[in-house]
């Protein structure tokens, strides 16, 4: 079934559509005759300039770095901290990919261009380590590094997703079973602080304490120019096994689990687990759970075997080709690396749906399928305030991060409150690490010795809910922003966080009960950020901000932290 239609509830009350109803029904006009043109045109030009990217040296790169560096400093410098706004990049707010209104560049600030920081600068066989800057984005460094059969430990799905965005903000993929989050994998970052100094912060020299305070603070500390990040080796080919499961939404939470942690607790043997996990929950009573394994060339093109290039535009979208396993049963095929790496890009997930109804038709795949996707950024050029408005109240982007345990409640609280399917499962480690960050596991998560868990790492999963909820598909009434309030009041009664991507409602004391800020604060005072950089909170706050809101809440800063910060456990 390609339509994802409303879960069949008890009817509620109907509401009474308005204009905007009827111009997001026939949006797809614009989508297809303004916004996927564009799109492609613009990934066409991104990709020449990739390419002439990688005709130049490395020497070339470096020096054209350390000059575009230089100009970094230079701009810092000039800026007037009693005339002048408070930094952020000259990035348009509507280019970012993340769904939250970027509306703190309303309010009067001083612009830095990071602009040209968009190159790969190294990619270094002997430490296994990439250097990049932070506008490269995944399709970029993929195309680069998996014909060396070479990838990143965590490679996000999707092509536009930069490593600035990943790092500053968060990141997934498959194998953060194994590697944690997209920031875990980064050996050492290249940041200019507020005063113009450029650092080298690693996890064991005189930053450290920046180099752990820099995840999720959204730019906050300073401004990232490049970043070392982790490599592993890799093969041709992904060998994905599709299994079905049924059942209560507990017997789907536990059949995910059992796809990718042993019940054993032997978490760290590869016999056991595998290199990439993901499940897809389509209704409450059915998810197919997929386990990938690299694979070899020769290994893929034995006799029998299946190999099914999914990156081909005609192909059917991944998540439905997926959802099969559930009429057919279990099967096994073999896709190619990079195609895996970037399966939900071609549909955004299944987000494509909403945007063309009819996308994922035979027809329209092989006739415009090749100008898929729509570039997220263009999406949100092309709608107003009106429309912006209405998708936060009837719609729901958001990722739930809970420890793995509590994913049968996460699931349920879910279908109970917001009624939206598919539902994406991806785990990811929660490291204990020498300090306490923004997020952190639960204290003593070790001593009870759950499934997932190891002596170093709690395992949580992202619970991702993209679509449009039940009652708005029924017509009915639905308070957008009061699910999302409750969700943020589970996630913290839980012990559960949010990806500041997405839109939040959380007040600034709310805010400081789901994220540790006692080394954000530490690291902000230290590194002279207060006063010249807006504060993480500020930064994701929901609306507009005007200039005098923007220098009251940093003069809050200054003042007092907000957080209540909790004792350390020994």
């Amino acid at each position: 079934m390609s339509d994802l239609e409303a879960p069949l509830r008890p009817k509620g009350q109907k509401r009474k559509k308005v204009w905007v109803d009827y111009f997001v029904n026939f949006r797809w006009i614009i989508v297809i005759f303004v916004v996927l043109p564009i799109s492609f045109t613009l990934y066409f030009l991104t990709y020449l300039g990739d390419v002439k990217s990688e005709r130049k040296s490395f020497k070339q790169r470096q020096k054209e770095h350390d000059e575009n560096v230089k100009k970094v400093v230079k701009r810092l410098k000039e800026r007037n901290p009693s005339k002048d706004g408070l930094v952020c990049t000259a990035r348009k707010p509507w280019i970012a990919v993340g769904m939250r209104n970027v509306d703190y560049k309303r309010a009067r600030h001083f612009e830095v261009d990071l602009s040209a920081f968009r190159n790969i600068l190294e990619i270094d066989r002997e430490r296994m380590v990439a250097r990049v800057e932070p506008l490269v984005n995944m399709g970029q460094i993929t195309r680069v590094t998996v014909p060396m059969n070479l990838a990143l430990a965590v490679v996000a799905e999707l092509d536009d997703l930069t490593v600035g965005g990943l790092i500053n903000g968060y990141g997934i993929e498959g194998s953060s079973h194994i590697y944690g989050l997209f920031s875990d994998t980064v050996v050492a970052y290249e940041i200019v602080l507020a005063d113009g100094r450029v650092v080298r912060a690693t996890k064991d020299n005189e930053y450290s304490d920046l180099f752990y305070a820099v995840p999720w603070s959204q730019g906050t500390l300073g401004l990232l120019v490049s970043a070392e990040i982790k490599l592993i080796p890799i093969k041709e080919y992904m060998k994905l096994t599709y299994k079905p499961v049924k059942g209560s939404l507990k017997d789907l939470a536990q059949g995910y689990i059992d796809s990718f942690a042993p019940r054993d607790g032997d978490q760290d043997n590869p016999e056991k687990v595998p290199d990439f996990v993901e499940t897809m929950v389509y209704t409450r009573h059915e998810a197919v759970c997929m386990s990938g394994r690299y694979a070899s060339k020769e290994e893929a093109k034995k006799k029998g075997n299946v190999i099914n290039s999914v990156g081909w535009w005609f192909k059917p979208w991944f998540y439905q080709h997926a959802q099969k396993a559930l009429k057919k049963g279990e099967f096994v095929e073999y896709i190619p690396t990079r195609e895996y790496y970037h399966r939900h890009t071609r549909c955004l997930y299944w987000e494509g749906k909403l945007i063309l109804p009819f996308a994922d038709q035979c027809w329209f795949r092989f006739l415009l399928g090749w100008l898929m996707p729509p570039k997220v950024s263009l999406l949100k050029a092309t709608q107003g305030e009106a429309i912006r408005n209405y998708y936060h109240e009837m719609h729901v982007i958001q990722d739930m991060l809970v420890p793995l345990y509590k994913v049968g409640d996460a699931l349920e609280w879910v279908d109970r409150e917001m009624e939206v399917y598919p539902l994406w499962l991806c785990p990811h480690r929660l490291y204990k690490l020498p300090c306490k960050t923004m997020v952190y596991p639960e204290p003593g998560f070790e001593l009870q010795r759950r499934q997932g868990d190891t002596q170093y790492a709690q395992m949580y999963t992202d619970v991702g809910v993209y679509y449009a909820p039940g009652p708005v598909l029924r017509g009915e009434e639905f308070d957008g922003a009061g699910a999302v309030r409750r969700m943020e009041n589970w996630l913290i009664e839980n012990h559960g966080f949010q990806p500041q991507y997405a839109v939040s409602e959380l007040n600034e004391k709310s805010f400081w009960r789901m994220f540790d800020a006692e080394l954000y604060e530490q690291a902000r005072k230290k590194y002279g950020a207060v006063g010249t950089f807006m504060s993480v909170y500020y930064k994701s706050k929901k609306g507009r901000k005007t200039e005098k809101e923007v220098q009251e809440a940093e003069q809050a800063h200054l003042e007092t932290a907000y957080a209540e910060v909790d004792m350390p456990v020994d």
